[in-house]
This record gives structure tokens, sequence and C-alpha cells, in this order.
């Protein structure tokens, strides 16, 4: 029976290894035979006969009896979806995309220990500037804002505009988290307004207005300042431009001080048209035309190089005929357009500044006259009443040549005076017409009649002939005295270089400095050695040196550098060197700038290569000016033939050229501060450390 049984099992259809697994464990016999399983198991599964047969004779198998009871309750059991089952899909629709999350790498990379280190500095720069953004807590004593508004008023009387910035901004709004007021902004742009920091100073108006706070007629003034002082004119007019036009779509009222503002910006940024248009729309406000404005408008005056000294006495004049006072400034700014500006056209400037008052169209009407008048009589200088004819005034000022020859009719007495003395008239001495005044002791800063015998303007073209149409130095002075003003060591600095050199005015310089108990400084003495050292007299310039050590005067480098302009010859200009060395001080760029200066112009290349040696072995660096001297020196002339004759003074250009190129090699460059710079709290990671170029038109780059 044995036998049969066996014979049964190998003869069956289904492989005899399934058989024994499905006896030993029916669920693992199930997951054999199921769909998971190979093609061969799907093939042979329950449907011969002698399966079935076999699988319902429970006698049969006695091995496996209770296991085929399990098997049928466990297989209804799988029938129905489990977690397991589940879980397997799942993990059958994410087979093979492991891979891409820890295994795929896009790219390889070589590191270096240079690499490791630069990533490390990196991380660090992060680190440090997270840690400066991240507030620290205050452990000090609570202050108020009003606190932090005088710390901030007294750190930039002082001059130290970065300590006030960085007091504000660190300590005041970061670490203490105060809420500032309209006092703490207003101060701190008012010292960025007398640095010209201009980009600073707008970036705090931004920040007062995010802030919700109401700026004052202070902080607009200090706007308007700031741009006038920015060292960049342009952005600087576009951006008070800009303000400008929001105050008046907003209609916001200016006062006197912030129109004085405006019209310093305009001075300084703009023309002098555009400065009248200020005055037109201020005096049509109702404000009142002080000193202090005409200040403004002669600085708008001196900016037209051309015609400037002309504007200024047209101001002076009108200014007077109010009855105002003028104070030292006033005096000063008529200085700095004589040394500065031209007097334009002659016989416009004749017209203007040499008829007859009686003549001229009074600028003002009969009822501002008389108010003028009173004002005037009640002491009330300071501020006389607006009602200036602002059109006729301009008018004046730019009249064209065309307009200046259409002049009116004379009166009959004056013909014929003017024939009585035809030579007076006809026959004027073009060299000593600009001193005619002078001699007969007109000064046209006075308003009363110019003498008949001055009929024109010859020849005025340097500024001593300017000053001496002003009076002279005795008669500038003396104009001083009447309204009770004294010199300054300023207004005797100016008129030490506006005096004619050589004069007895200039010798008299330093009578005139002791008389009026000025004190001296190395300025007024570096003026006197400039104008000296410009006529090629060094011993002259020289002489002033043991003066200056008589009244305790220490010479800097410009005293050096004026030196340097009269060292025409090779001894001279190396003898200053060792000088300088003796005394202790190192040559800046500006006096090896001026001696290769004097040697390019005679073409001594020995002299050249002197100096650039002395420049090597001080290490000073170079500029820009200097490289432009340098390649001037080296480039052969246009003409320059080597081969068809000799040269004298360019046989030694080759050994020049070949040393300068060796030179460019080993020399420092000077790079130029941005003059922003010093102001600057965080130039690391800090906004303000983008460069200037992209905000102020390419301008003040390094």
């Amino acid at each position: 029976m044995d036998l049969v049984r066996l014979s049964r099992l190998l003869s069956s259809p289904r492989p005899m290894g399934l058989s024994v697994l499905q006896c030993l464990d029916p669920l693992r016999a199930r997951w054999a035979g199921a769909r998971e399983g190979p093609a061969w198991l799907r093939a042979v599964g329950p449907t011969g006969p002698t399966s079935a047969a076999f699988s319902s004779a429970p006698s049969q198998l006695p091995l496996c009896q209770g296991s085929q009871k399990n098997t049928h309750n466990r297989s209804s059991a799988l029938s129905q979806p489990s977690p397991m089952a589940n879980q397997e899909e799942e993990e059958e629709e994410s087979f093979g995309t492991l891979s891409d999350k820890y295994s795929s790498r896009r790219m390889f990379r070589k590191s270096t220990a240079q690499l490791y280190n630069l990533r490390l500095r990196e991380q660090s720069v992060k680190e440090d500037e997270e840690n400066e953004l991240d507030p620290k807590s205050w452990r000090g004593r609570r202050n108020t804002p009003y606190w932090y508004f005088f710390q901030c008023k007294h750190l930039i009387k002082e001059g130290k505009l970065a300590e006030a910035l960085d007091l504000f901004e660190r300590q005041m709004l970061k670490e203490e988290r105060l809420q500032p007021l309209e006092c703490n902004y207003t101060v701190l742009i008012g010292g960025c307004g007398r640095a010209g920091y201009l980009k600073k100073a707008f970036k705090l108006y931004n920040d007062m207005k995010k802030r919700d706070l109401e700026p004052s007629d202070a902080t607009y003034t200090a706007l308007f300042n700031v741009c006038a002082e920015s060292p960049w004119k342009d952005s600087a007019l576009q951006s008070a431009l800009k303000l400008r036009q929001q105050l008046q779509a907003r209609n916001f009222q200016l006062n006197l001080k912030t129109y004085h503002a405006l019209l310093k910006m305009t001075a300084m940024c703009a023309d002098l048209r555009m400065c009248f248009d200020v005055l037109k729309e201020m005096v049509h406000k109702g404000h009142a035309v002080t000193e202090e404005t005409f200040s403004f408008l002669l600085m708008g005056c001196i900016q037209d190089k051309k015609t400037g000294f002309r504007y200024a006495l047209q101001v002076w004049r009108q200014m007077l005929s109010l009855g105002l006072q003028p104070s030292r400034h006033i005096y000063n700014l008529l200085l700095g357009a004589a040394r500065d500006c031209g007097l334009g056209d002659p016989d416009v400037a004749s017209m203007l500044l040499l008829r007859p008052r009686e003549e001229m169209v009074l600028l003002q009407p009969p009822e501002g006259r008389r108010r003028a008048r009173r004002a005037a009589r009640a002491g009330m200088i300071d501020g006389v009443s607006a009602s200036l004819h602002v059109e006729t005034l301009e008018k004046q000022l730019f009249l064209e040549p065309s307009q200046a020859l259409e002049r009116p009719q004379e009166p009959r007495e004056a013909s014929v005076s003017s024939e009585a003395q035809p030579e007076v008239e006809t026959k004027v001495d073009p060299a000593d017409t600009a001193l005619a005044s002078w001699g007969l002791e007109a000064n046209l800063l006075t308003l009363g009649a110019v003498p008949p015998a001055v009929v024109s303007f010859g020849t005025v073209t340097t500024p001593a002939d300017r000053l001496a149409l002003m009076g002279g130095l005795e008669g500038f002075l003396g104009k001083m005295a009447e309204h009770g003003l004294r010199p300054d060591i300023k207004t005797l600095t100016l008129l030490a270089e506006v005096v004619e050199p050589g004069s007895p005015a200039e010798s008299s310089l330093l009578t005139v400095l002791d008389s009026h108990q000025v004190e001296a400084d190395v300025t007024f003495f570096n003026s006197l050695m400039r104008k000296k050292s410009k006529l090629g007299d060094l011993e002259g310039a020289k002489a002033l040196l043991p003066v200056l050590a008589k009244r305790g005067i220490v010479p800097n480098l410009q005293t050096f550098c004026n030196l340097a302009i009269a060292c025409h010859r090779p001894g001279d200009g190396l003898q200053l060197l060792a000088d300088m060395k003796k005394s202790q001080m190192v040559p800046n760029t500006h006096i090896y700038s001026t001696l290769i200066n004097a040697a390019l112009k005679k073409l001594d290349y020995t002299y050249l290569i002197s100096i650039l040696k002395d420049m090597r072995q001080n290490r000073v660096p170079v500029n820009e000016v200097v490289i432009r001297q340098l390649e001037f020196a080296a480039q052969y002339p246009p003409t320059y033939d080597r081969y068809k004759g000799k040269n004298t003074y360019l046989e030694k250009i080759d050994g020049f050229r070949a040393y300068y190129k060796q030179w460019l090699k080993v020399m420092p460059a000077e790079e130029t501060p941005h003059p922003w710079q010093k102001f600057r709290t965080k130039p690391k990671g800090d906004q303000d450390s983008v460069p200037e170029a992209a905000v102020d038109g390419g301008h003040g780059g390094r």
C-alpha cells in the first residue's frame, strides 16, 4: 500500500516539493503558488483531477490534516485586502526611485585645502553678518530719544558724524529698540548736510517717512543743504528738484530758512537763472529779502566764470539800494568773484556800471522804495519787506550785447561836454583804462556817480584789474570800514591772491595784517609764496620762510609744493627734496607732480629720471595726473625722425622710456578714497557699501 501512495505522488502533475511545502506551511505554499510565483508554478495549478482528489482526501495525508483546515480558513481571510498587501503595492510603485535621493550626483568637483579655507571664511563672514543683524539685549540704563538727540548733536558739533550715526542706528534702534522722534532724524540729516553725505541723508528721510513721522521745516532745510554741499552736483540737483516737486504737490509752504537753503542749492548746483526763479517764488510768497538772500545770489554769480564779476557788482548795488547792511561774508564773496570770474562784454558792463544812476531803471516800484526807506529809518535793516522787482533785475543781469548797444539818448548837456573833451572819450589807453577808477579815486562799490572821465572799460583780464575797479586794496578796506567791518584772515588771504604781484600793495599786506590785529596762518603765507613762485622768483618765495618761523608758523606740504613751482633747474628741485628729508617730511604726489611738470617743460629727461628715482625710494603712490604727465613725456613728437637728424633734447628719450617701463612695474598706485567712506559705520555687509557709480552717475568712483 505504501508503494501505491508513493507512485501516486510521483505521477502527480503537481511537483512534490510544492505538496511538501503546503503540508509544512500552508501560507508559504500559497505564496509559492500565487501570481507572484514563477510561470511554471502558475501553469500547474489545482486544475487536474488528481490534485483535486488528493487535496480532498484527508485520510490520504494524515500528516497535514489540521493544516488543510487552517489553510482553508487563512485562504478565506487572505482573499480580503490587508494592510500588508497595500504596503507591498506601495513598495512596488516606489521601487527604483530611491537612487535619485541617495546615490545620484550631478557633478563632481575636486576639493583642495584652499577651497576648503575659502568656504570656511565665507561661512564665518555670513555668521558675523547674522550676528550683527541680530539685536543684542541692552543691559545698560534706559535712555530716552531726547537723550540720543543731544548726544548726536554733540558728536556732530565735534565733527564725529560716523559715531553719531552708529549711536543712532546700533544702540538706539537695535539694542535699546526705542521709537525715534522727528528730532533724532533731523539732527542727523543736518550733520549729513554739512558733510555733503547725500545718500545717507535721503535714506534717513525715507526711513523717517516709513515710521510715519512728519518732517519739519528744519528737515527740508537740511535736505536742500545736503544737495548744495554734495560733491556730485548733477545727482544732487535731480534729488533737490524731485523733493521740491513733492512739496509743491502737497502745497507745503516753505519758510525763509528753507528758501535760503533752496537758493543755496540752485547757486551751487545750477545757474543764476534758476536762482532768480526761486527768488521770484520767494518774493511771491511774501518773504522778506535779507542780506543772507543776496549772499546766496552772489554765490550764483561766482558760478559764471565768464561774466560773474559784473553780475556780482550789479547784485551788490541792488542790495545797497534797498538799504541792507553788507556783512564780512559778502565782501569775501566779492573778492572771490574778482579772483575767479571775468567782467564779460565790456560794452554791456560799461552801460550798466558806468552810466549815471538817474538813467538806470529803478528795480523797485515807488511804493516798495518808500516802504524800504521807512524800514531803514525805523532800523529794520535785517528784514526789509520783499517788494523787489525781480524781473527788472533779471533783465538787466542777462542783458544781451545787441540790447546794450541800444542806449537811450543822452541829455544835451552830456553831449556838449563830450564834444568838449574828445580825447578822453575816444583816446583811451587800454593798459590804463582798468586802473582809471583807481587813479581817479572811483569805486564801483559806491552808489555815487562815476567821474565823467571814465567812459568805458578797457582790458580787464587779471584779478588785480578787477580789484582796481573796486578801489584797490586801500579802497576795498576803506569801504569795509564805512560799514563798520574789520577784515579777518580769510579776507586778507583773498586779497593776497588778487593783488598785483610785486606791487606795493602786496608788500603792505603784512602791515595791514598787524594793524588790524589779525593772527596769520600758514594758508596766508602759502598764497604769497604761490604768487612769487609763479613769477619764477624762488628766492623771494624762500625769503618768506624766516617770516613764518618768526611768527611761530610751521610750514606744511602745501608750502613746499608752492616752492616746487619755481624749481625749474634740476639742482633746485633735488635740493628741495633733500631739505624735506632733513625736515623729516615725506614729499607727496602733488610735489612730485609739480617737479615733473617743470622738468617736462624743458624736456630734461635726466632730471625726470632723478625725480622718478626719488619717488621710487620714498614709495609714494602714483595718481592719474602723474601717469598722464609721464605718458606724454614718453611719446615721440609727431615730426621727430631719429634717422634724419640729431635732436639734442630728445637724444635721451629712449633711456627714459626704458626706465619708465620698469618703474611702472614696481610703483604702487594711489587709491582715491571715496568722500563718504569716512562716514560709513559698517563697510562690510552694509547697504551703503554699494558702488556709488550706480547712484551718482559714475562720478567719484575709485
